[in-house]
This record gives C-alpha cells, structure tokens and sequence, in this order.
C-alpha cells in the first residue's frame, strides 16, 4: 500500500472515530496532519480489536480478552519489523508515521500495557492507579503525538506537557463514559473514591446510591480540567499551527469535562458532546491563545496537588 492509500485510510478512520479530534487536526500543517492521523488511526485500530468495537461506539464485553491483546501485539511487532506483507492499513500506517518521526518505541509498548491492564480485568484502586491507567491508554498517545509535531524524544519537559493532555483527555472520557462502562462491566473510578462515597464498586449504577456516584464522577471531570491546565502550559515549545490545535482539542475535548463537571447527573443520564458552535468557538479561541503564547513553563510551576511523575517512569 503506498503511502498516500494510507493515509486516506487514516483520514477516514479519524472522521469516523472522533469528531473533536478530526476538527483540531485541520489545523495541522499538511505533514504533520497526515502523521497524526496515521497514528490515531493504530491507536484506533488497537482500541476496537481490544473492545470489539468499529471506531469507538458501544462498547460490549469479548470473550478472548487475552487472544485479542496478543493479537495486537502480533501485528504491532510485524508493522514495526518492516514486514512488506501487512495487510491492515492502520498497523502498515505506524509503520510509516514511526520511521518518518523517529518514534521511541517505549511509547507503543506502553499503550499496549494499558490494553494488557483492561485484558487482564485490571481496576484501579487509589487515584495514583487512575493516573497509571491514563497514561498507559492516553498519556503515551500524548507524548507521540508531540513528536509527531516536531518535540524531541528527549524533551521531557514538553513530553511532560504532552502526556498531562493526554491524562486530561482520558479523565474526560472515564467521567462521561461511567454509565456505559458499567455497562459493559467495567468501572475506573478508584475503589477508595467508591467506598467513601458508599457506592459498592460491582453496581456503581445502583439507583440508591446514583446521587453520590454523581458526586464521583464530578470529582473525576474536576481531576480532567487541572491537567488540562497543565498541558496547556507546554504549547509554546510547539510551532504555531501545532499549538493551535493543541489548544483547540483541549477546549473542545475538555468541554466534555466542563459539561459533566457543570451537571454530572444529566452526564449519568446521557452521553455529553461538545456542540458544532462549541466547537467553532474554541477554534477561534484557540487561535488567539496560541498567538499569545511567551512562555515555556518548566515543571516546577505545576500546580502543586497535580500528580508528578517523570514521563516513562510508570
């Protein structure tokens, strides 16, 4: 498959899977847009074979968990190996994106943990366990992403930043996803946040207790807005287009925790979007914060309650 089937593939997969995502990579610069659809387009592909999905949408529970999880590695370690004889467009695309930008390959091994923990039944029982599954499932995208926009694998500082989006995005979807999770027997709000508020963590849905899980899941979206602001404060390492649309997805996506935050009743009700003109809105802010930006913020100006932990170190 030539380059150029590849990434319409990957163009494709992005429109499908995410609408948020799909508007902020339009303001890419043309070589690192396609880079970063080709990567979402894996990280999508290995999130579907995990939960037997087509690009995202309802999730349900598989039988094979673990045969699923080998299957990913299988054909992650064939694309990655150079073998011609890939069939998938998705694993051939990390092929390409991962040469092109010189990709450590630590990042893919990590976000493969991440679907070795959910294989494995994995819950997390502190805050610091959340964090750990965050950054395995999104975290590690972050920081590929930031080199796939020109960062150094060896800028920790921005990787840093970059992984701190990632959090925020992953908190974001654990806050509106709760009812669907459950669903599909799954729960990733700590088990102590659970036993304070009284819910028994095997029926988080349970009707008695729905007001406190509400409370949880408010505490969740709150967690999401903080690295949120953190992230925000590694866009100046970043080119402007590039910061432009960090800044976007940040707005939009983290609209989804605003909204829940803003009622997490109605978020456990209903699945929370951000809307068209949300959207717009935060292109246009975004914008002008990336034309603002002055400043690198190394980590010591963190807030001090966030979570701090060298990238990798998990």
């Amino acid at each position: 498959m030539s380059r150029a089937i590849l990434v319409a593939h990957a163009r494709d997969s992005i429109a499908r899977g995410s609408k948020s995502f799909r508007t902020a990579s339009r303001l890419f610069d043309p070589v690192t847009r396609e880079r970063a659809w080709l990567l979402y387009a894996w990280c999508r592909a290995c999130d579907d074979i995990a939960d037997g999905q087509d690009h995202g949408g309802t999730m349900r529970a598989t039988d094979d968990p673990l045969a699923r999880l080998a299957d990913i590695r299988a054909r992650t370690d064939k694309a990655l190996g150079g073998d011609a004889r890939i069939e998938d467009p998705a694993f051939a695309g990390l092929a390409v994106v991962a040469a092109e930008c010189a990709m450590p390959r630590r990042y893919m091994d990590d976000l493969i943990a991440g679907f070795a923990l959910d294989a494995q039944g994995w819950r997390p029982q502190t805050e610091d366990d959340l964090l750990r599954y965050c950054y395995h499932v999104a975290g590690a995208v972050g920081c590929m992403m930031a080199i796939v926009m020109g960062v150094a694998p060896d800028d920790g500082a921005t990787l840093d930043r970059a992984c701190d989006l990632g959090l925020a995005f992953q908190l974001a979807n654990i806050a509106r996803d709760v009812a669907e999770d459950a669903a599909a027997g799954r729960c990733y709000l700590p088990a102590d946040w659970l036993a304070q508020a009284g819910i028994a963590p095997a029926d988080p849905m349970a009707p008695s207790t729905r007001p406190a899980l509400a409370g949880v899941t408010q505490r969740t979206a709150a967690l999401a807005a903080r690295y949120e602001e953190s992230a925000r404060r590694g866009t100046p390492a970043l080119p402007f287009r590039s910061a432009w649309a960090v800044l976007a997805a940040a707005g939009i996506y983290g609209g989804i925790a605003r909204h829940v935050a803003a009622d997490p009743a109605a978020a456990l009700a209903h699945r929370v979007y951000t809307s068209k003109w949300e959207k717009l809105g935060w292109l246009l802010r975004a914008a002008a914060q990336s034309a603002a930006r002055t400043t690198r913020y190394p980590p010591a100006q963190r807030a001090a309650d966030l979570w701090q932990r060298p990238v990798g170190s998990i």
